[in-house]
């Protein structure tokens, strides 16, 4: 029997995403069945939640196709995948999209107004400057962010859609939703009860911008040019001490110099003091073991702060504190109380309300003018630390946070994460340094406070003194019950709204959570953390963490830390770590460097499974080129796809059925290669090595389709004989094991040749069963092997004779060792039909060629 009724007149690749997303989405194709569940059946991924501000990018297509290929590959191995998708909508980034699209500011003091409108709607809002931004509330403000990110979210989930990712979208979440609220508020409650979250006021990394704290995993480096400046300190005697510093607008903050105790040039001045330039502050020389003898003059000055080693040698030397800059990145109005001098504290005026860089300006020439400027300013060029969404370096001020432990100072509770990192399996192994390395280099605990709007709420107040001071000391933190709550809003327990910001009553903390304290907790926000405990018990420890290898120290760790902390267990078994996207010049894809692709252009021009391919071809951890202009993975990926298309129609055809005895030893050798070929595709994938899997299921069907689809094809077209009944039933049946191999990678194209012959979809059809094949194929591999060597030897004689494959051949000779000579004889007449070879003489030789070749000539 033909499929031909189903099969269209001519298959093509346009038009499959929409036609197949909305039959898998009728028919639940990717549902999680949990009725039928049991947790050894299930197979769970924790997938990363994209931040739904802005547009997708060519990165996220790459890696959560790579989660995609996972989730198909064990759907068809019978495991029920748990696969939901987040959006992770709070944060800065969906702040700063907010202002510049509607041309807005938050300004928390304002009322709220009930019939605000935005100014400005339906672009970017780059034409709004933020001097002009319209200050509103912050309930008008988070109304915006609200608004925005449902469109977004619609969005992006279109796109997911069209790339064909295999989600449940039954299970999605928002990370701003009240379920994220009360898993992040709860969380941290718990966190509260146990002593792992506390408040302390202390050196905080400070966005000037954003007007935010910023925690060490948000950090990163940036080159920038700047200046060293040779300074002289006075000592007693009369005499001086030389510094070099990049940051002379920070001697007003200098509380002391610092020299390695080895360094035997300042040894003998250990303990004694010294005079600062300019302002004549008494400040002691120490000795510490992060201090350089090889950087400059071999001595610095401690300020508070200038960087975080600063914050080290302030802390552990116990030095006071003498910060000058401001939330606002500005020199503050008021000296420090050590600055005693008439002149000194003159000095000082000339810095207040200035910015660091023009109080800089300000202090080089002050030093000019006291002599105390040794050298004129030697360029250099340094890293700064920057927050990584930030457009000006951080500063370091003073401020009351909220923190959680990491393991930074508890050496029993680093052991235990790293401990944690060895229980999982990484894909690639070498990630795991990099786990490593960052929980070993921690220098503080987790901070997870922000002053920022859209966000979840810290959930705790602090009660009043009789003097109307807040008692941080004592802050009164919400109960389970309460959860979710906005402390902003909502008044502490066992007081009344009446009672806010009165002494006696209470005030609400109006810090929000960072966005990874929340994004931390995906695990449980997708498994229902004591919110459906029958789920999470299912679901938990996930099976897989698939992500960026740029968020190992933020995501991946913080969500391991949570669960330590919470279950005392590793998140998942398996960590899947993604490589970068880089432009054609090596360079990471990023928008700060100009270079990002949205994918949606591709998927229109190329189609999804074309991208796909392209995605599936990068192993995990390896960076993936990509040009825009000339995508050559993405048109082999729809070159293979339509293949696949033209291979189904074109086997469909035959008379006969995949179920008939296979007896020609060509078919029975190339269901034993096939049957090969499903094991290592199989082995690759169950170690996570998707390229792998493509590779060798792609090698084969193209030999398929040019060498044994061609060798048989006469044959199947032949009279009903058990010869013709072989070969449709080898070809029906490799067809149905490679659409299958095939599916996970280019779900599209294999749904729909899949279509042509079967009812359900292949994308809960079984895996291929390699035993059947290997039943079937007892041949062995390697009459189909020989047979490709001697037709791409006759096709490569024409091609030198540069004339056309269709040119009949006069007389061929093949020679090669006596089995294999044996072997190709039994397939001598479908070789001369396939080569259009009128006389074929087979020879003896050492190694397998076709040795001569005679084109027949034209007339």
């Amino acid at each position: 029997m033909t499929d031909t009724p189903r099969i269209p007149d001519k298959p093509a690749l346009e038009g499959l995403e929409a036609k197949w997303g909305g039959v898998w989405e009728s028919d639940g194709t990717y549902r999680f069945d949990r009725a039928n569940a049991t947790r050894e059946s299930i197979y769970s991924i924790d997938t990363p939640p994209p931040t739904a501000s802005g547009s997708l990018h060519i990165g996220h297509v790459f890696s959560y196709t790579h989660t995609d290929v996972v989730a198909r590959y064990q759907r068809m191995r019978g495991r029920s995948v748990f696969y939901p998708m987040g959006w992770d909508d709070n944060g800065l980034p969906t702040e700063r999209r907010v202002q510049n699209y509607y041309g807005v500011r938050c300004d928390p003091t304002l009322p709220y107004d009930a019939d605000f409108t935005p100014p400005f709607e339906g672009g970017e809002g780059k034409s709004v400057k933020a001097a002009d931004q319209v200050p509103i509330s912050r309930r008008n403000f988070i109304e915006l962010c609200e608004r925005l990110t449902v469109e977004d979210e619609k969005q992006f989930e279109a796109l997911w859609r069209t790339l064909g990712l295999s989600v449940d979208w039954t299970q999605s979440y928002r990370t701003i939703a009240d379920e994220a609220l009360f898993t992040s508020q709860l969380a941290f409650v718990r966190n509260v009860e146990r002593g792992e979250a506390y408040q302390a006021l202390a050196p905080t990394l400070w966005d000037v911008t954003f007007r935010t704290a910023v925690a060490q995993a948000e950090l990163e480096d940036r080159e920038q040019p700047g200046h060293y400046h040779r300074i002289a300190f006075h000592r007693p005697d009369g005499g001086t001490i030389e510094i070099e510093t990049s940051r002379p607008e920070l001697i007003p903050a200098c509380v002391a110099l610092v020299a390695h105790p080895d360094d035997e040039r300042y040894q003998p001045l250990f303990g004694t003091t010294v005079t600062t330039p300019v302002f004549g502050v008494e400040v002691p020389v120490v000795a510490h073991h992060l201090a350089q003898k090889d950087k400059g003059t071999g001595i610095a000055m401690i300020c508070t702060f200038g960087d975080v080693t600063d914050v080290v040698w302030w802390r552990e030397l116990d030095l006071p504190n003498r910060a000058i800059i401001g939330f606002d990145g500005r020199i503050i109005a008021d000296p420090p109380a050590a600055i005693e001098s008439e002149s000194g504290r003159a000095a000082y005026a000339q810095l207040a309300g200035k910015t660091a860089f023009s109080a800089k300006q300000a202090v080089v020439e002050l030093l000019r003018e006291s002599g105390d400027l040794l050298a004129d300013p030697k360029p250099i060029t340094h890293p700064v630390k920057y927050f990584e969404k930030g457009d000006r370096p951080l500063e370091i001020v003073s401020t009351r946070q909220w923190y959680i432990v990491n393991g930074s100072r508890d050496a029993q509770l680093k052991e235990r994460l790293l401990a944690r990192g060895r229980e999982m399996s990484w894909h690639p192994e070498f990630m795991r340094v990099r786990y490593d390395n960052w929980v070993g280099g921690l220098s503080g605990d987790w901070l997870i406070s922000r002053q920022r709007f859209f966000g979840v709420p810290i959930p705790v107040w602090y009660p009043i003194d009789a003097d109307g001071e807040p008692v941080y000391d004592e802050p009164i933190v919400a109960t389970r019950e309460m959860l979710p709550v906005d402390p902003s809003s909502m008044p502490a327990p066992g007081y009344d709204e009446a009672q806010r910001g009165t002494a006696g009553g209470f005030v609400g903390e109006l810090d929000v959570m960072d966005t990874w304290a929340t994004s931390s907790l995906t695990p449980q926000l997708a498994g229902g953390w004591e919110r459906d405990p029958e789920l999470f018990d299912l679901v938990f420890p996930y099976s897989l963490r698939p992500q960026g290898q740029d968020i190992i120290r933020t995501w991946l760790f913080s969500t391991t830390l949570r669960a330590e902390l919470e279950h005392g267990v590793a998140p998942w078994s398996n960590a899947a770590i993604s490589g970068f996207i880089v432009d054609p010049d090596r360079k990471k894809m990023s928008k700060s460097k100009g270079n990002v692709v949205t994918p949606a252009g591709l998927l229109e021009q190329h189609g999804s499974d074309a991208v796909r391919y392209w995605a599936a071809s990068s192993r995990l951890g390896t960076d993936a080129a990509f040009d825009p202009q000339n995508p050559t993975q993405v048109k082999i990926g729809r070159r293979l796809a339509i293949k696949v298309l033209n291979a189904a129609k074109f086997i469909l055809g035959f008379e006969g059925t995949a179920d008939a005895a296979v007896t020609e030893a060509v078919d029975r050798s190339m269901l034993a290669a096939l049957a090969t070929v499903v094991e290592q595709a199989a082995r690759a994938l169950d170690g996570y090595d998707h390229a792998r899997a493509l590779e060798v299921t792609e090698t084969f069907f193209w030999t398929f389709c040019d060498d044994y689809l061609e060798l048989v094809k006469e044959r199947a077209y032949g009279e009903p004989s058990a010869e013709q009944a072989s070969a449709v039933a080898a070809l029906k049946t490799a067809l149905s094991v490679l659409v299958r191999l095939f599916a996970p990678v280019i779900p599209f194209a294999a749904e729909e040749a899949w279509s042509w012959s079967n009812e359900a979809s292949v994308h809960t059809a079984p895996w291929p069963a390699i035993d059947e094949l290997a039943a079937r194929g007892e041949a062995g591999v390697e009459l189909l092997e020989l047979a490709g060597i001697a037709l791409t030897g006759i096709r490569r004689a024409k091609t030198d004779a540069k004339a056309s494959q269709k040119t009949p051949v006069a007389r061929a000779v093949i020679a090669g060792p006596a089995d294999a000579i044996r072997l190709l004889e039994s397939v001598a007449n479908d070789l001369r039909a396939v080569g259009r070879i009128g006389v074929l003489e087979f020879a003896d030789g050492d190694e397998l060629t076709v040795r001569e070749v005679e084109l027949e000539q034209a007339d």
